[in-house]
Parts: structure tokens; C-alpha cells; sequence
């Protein structure tokens, strides 16, 4: 079995492998990085970069999935097509934790490889390399919440369901302008101030401008934005100096233990009440993974924060995304034990 390699070596070795067949000659298309890419004539096999681009893939167009960043565990794959959400570990080439190996990724024969995400020059980088030494198409598409409707326009016209991808899209541009709409008329200093946590004892956070928050900062005021970066460890002390009127969490365990903490118990989020679990079947609701899963997440984060805004049911909004972007429509306690929050 082919070894697997760390990162810099997965990319160290990209510049040293032999040249793969030339790339297939066929329409370009022209990536979110503005890359003209040599489109296959047909698409029919796509190697998802990291988990972004396999869950964006896996909405529009499941049969061109080849596998997966990880392997789906049972309890999400209730909520997924069985026969695509038990396609197998490919590994990743970006992002933390294990990368693909080459060889392999070479091995399954993809007509693309799909990179949802940043789109700045150390990616570029990275998508030329790969491409230059596979022979593989290698598209870049933004990642950026507010340019989903965008992106599955642009997956669609790489993979040809350029009919699908518009009727997402028009779902996603439906969905931002309706929530931000009625959110726009209250005053950023008037918003809820919001607290993000994450794992056991809820003393990770997002900073401003990270995309594990991206969401939550459309709504609302993120208490750690003042200093800028990604995800981020805090004291204790720091969130009590916060005092942040909503917490929200995906971790069970700080969900539950929470309200009894004594460290906890002054934090106005506590007191009040405001403590929420996200939901997170089979995929997070706001972050893990930051992909095209957040869509329903902002209907959930837009009720909690503005009740008297938002009378939609949540329950029939979780159904109708389930059926169109999953493709599997849920059952009415497959909707209570993901509203639950619960793993």
C-alpha cells in the first residue's frame, strides 16, 4: 500500500515526479482563481481536495464522487445516499491531517480534482503543481460563504449539470437575501453578542474573519473578533470578560456541563439560558466542515438570535434542505434527533 505523506512532502514530492500524460485537450474553463483550466470533454470521476469540495460535489452531482477526505461513519450515512456516503477514504491534499498520496490519487483516474476553499496563492500554487505532475485538471472554487450561489454555477459548468447547480444556486442567493434582509435594519452595535465554542470545555473560539464564524459574524457580533486569524485556545477569564449574550457550541459534552459550571455560571449566555448546541448530522450546521452545510445553519442561527424575526418551521426548512441537498429526505425523529443537536 502506498505510504502516506505529510504535506510539505506531498508537496516537495510534486516537484520531483515524473511527468504524467499531458493533459486532455478539450473547451477551458476558467477556475474562481482565474486559471484556464483544460476541461475534460466528460467528467465523470472527481477527486474531492479536502472535505469543502467532496461535501459542495457530493449536493450537485453525487454520482461523480469518487470517495471521501474520511470515511463516513453509519449515524451520518442515515442522512446521506447509502451507496455514495460508503464510498471510500481517499484522504485529502489540503487542510489539516492526512493528505492523499499521489500515486494514489493518480491510481483512481479522476477527470478533475475539486479544491473548495481559499483561493490565494499558496493554493494556486499547490493546484498548479498537482496538475502539472498528474495530468489532472486541478480547480480552485471560493469557499467564501457569501460566494456559494457563484461556486455551484461554476461546478456546474466544469461538470456539465450546469441545470442542477442553477437550481442550487438559486436556493442559496433565495436563502442570503431573505435572512440578511431582515437582519440588515438592526444595527451591528445592536446585535447579539455571540460566543463561539468549541471543544470539551468550550475554550476554542473563532477569531474576526475566520471561517469556522463566518455565519455567526452575518448576524451577529462575534465577542473574539477583535483580534483577526482562524480558530483560536482562550481562558476562561477572557470569556468572562466578554460576558457574551449567546453562546453556541457543537460540542455535547461543554453543552451539557455548561450550565452546571461554576466558572461558567456569571456569563450572561449561562444565566439566560442561551447556551445552544448546533446541529450537526451528518454534517455541521455552522462549522465542521465550513462548506455549503452551513446554508441550513443560517436559518437555525438566524431563529435563535431573532425569534420574533423568523417564524419559519425549522423543522420543515431542515426537511425540504435535507431532501434537495442531501437527496434524502428525513423522517420527523431523524429531524428531532438532529435539531436535538445530539452526535
Amino acid at each position: 500500500m502506498p505510504m502516506r505523506l505529510s504535506r510539505r512532502a506531498f508537496i516537495t514530492s510534486l516537484s520531483v515526479a515524473p511527468f504524467a500524460p499531458r493533459l486532455a485537450r478539450a473547451a477551458n474553463v476558467t477556475d474562481a482563481a482565474g486559471r484556464v483550466l483544460p476541461a475534460p470533454a466528460k467528467v465523470e470521476r472527481v477527486f474531492p481536495a479536502g472535505p469543502p469540495a467532496a461535501i459542495l460535489l457530493y449536493t450537485l452531482a453525487p454520482d461523480l464522487l469518487l470517495g471521501w477526505p474520511r470515511a463516513n461513519r453509519p449515524e451520518e450515512c442515515a442522512y446521506m445516499l447509502p451507496d455514495v456516503c460508503t464510498r471510500p477514504e481517499v484522504g485529502r491534499l489540503t487542510g489539516r491531517g492526512n493528505t492523499a498520496n499521489l500515486e494514489s490519487v493518480i491510481a483512481l483516474k479522476p477527470d478533475l480534482i475539486l479544491d473548495v476553499g481559499s483561493t490565494s496563492a499558496t493554493f494556486v500554487s499547490l493546484a498548479e503543481r498537482v496538475q502539472q505532475q498528474t495530468g489532472i485538471p486541478y480547480a480552485l472554487l471560493d469557499g467564501r460563504f457569501d460566494a456559494v450561489a457563484a461556486t455551484y454555477r461554476k461546478l456546474g459548468e466544469l461538470t456539465g449539470r450546469q441545470n442542477d447547480a442553477e437550481n442550487l444556486a438559486r436556493y442559496s442567493e433565495g436563502a442570503l437575501k431573505t435572512i440578511i434582509s431582515r437582519v440588515s435594519a438592526i444595527e451591528p452595535s445592536a446585535r447579539p453578542r455571540v460566543y463561539y465554542a468549541r471543544g470539551p470545555r468550550g475554550l476554542v473560539t473563532g477569531l474576526g474573519g475566520s471561517i469556522n464564524v463566518e455565519t455567526i459574524e452575518m448576524l451577529a457580533q462575534n465577542v473574539a473578533g477583535g483580534n483577526k486569524g482562524g480558530l483560536a485556545n482562550v481562558s476562561i477569564e477572557q470569556v468572562l470578560l466578554w460576558n457574551p449574550d449567546v453562546i453556541v457550541t457543537i460540542d455535547q459534552d461543554f453543552a451539557e456541563s455548561v450550565r452546571t459550571d461554576p466558572s461558567w455560571a456569571s456569563v450572561a449566555a449561562v444565566k439566560n439560558g442561551r447556551v445552544h448546541l448546533s446541529p450537526k448530522m451528518p454534517l455541521g450546521w455552522v462549522d465542521f466542515p465550513p462548506s455549503v452545510n452551513r446554508l441550513i445553519g443560517l436559518w437555525w442561527l438566524a431563529k435563535i438570535l431573532y425569534p420574533d424575526k423568523f417564524p419559519e418551521d425549522m423543522r420543515t426548512l431542515t426537511r425540504d434542505f435535507y431532501a434537495t441537498f442531501y437527496h434524502r429526505t428525513p423522517s420527523d425523529a431523524q429531524i428531532d434527533h438532529v435539531l436535538a443537536g445530539r452526535d
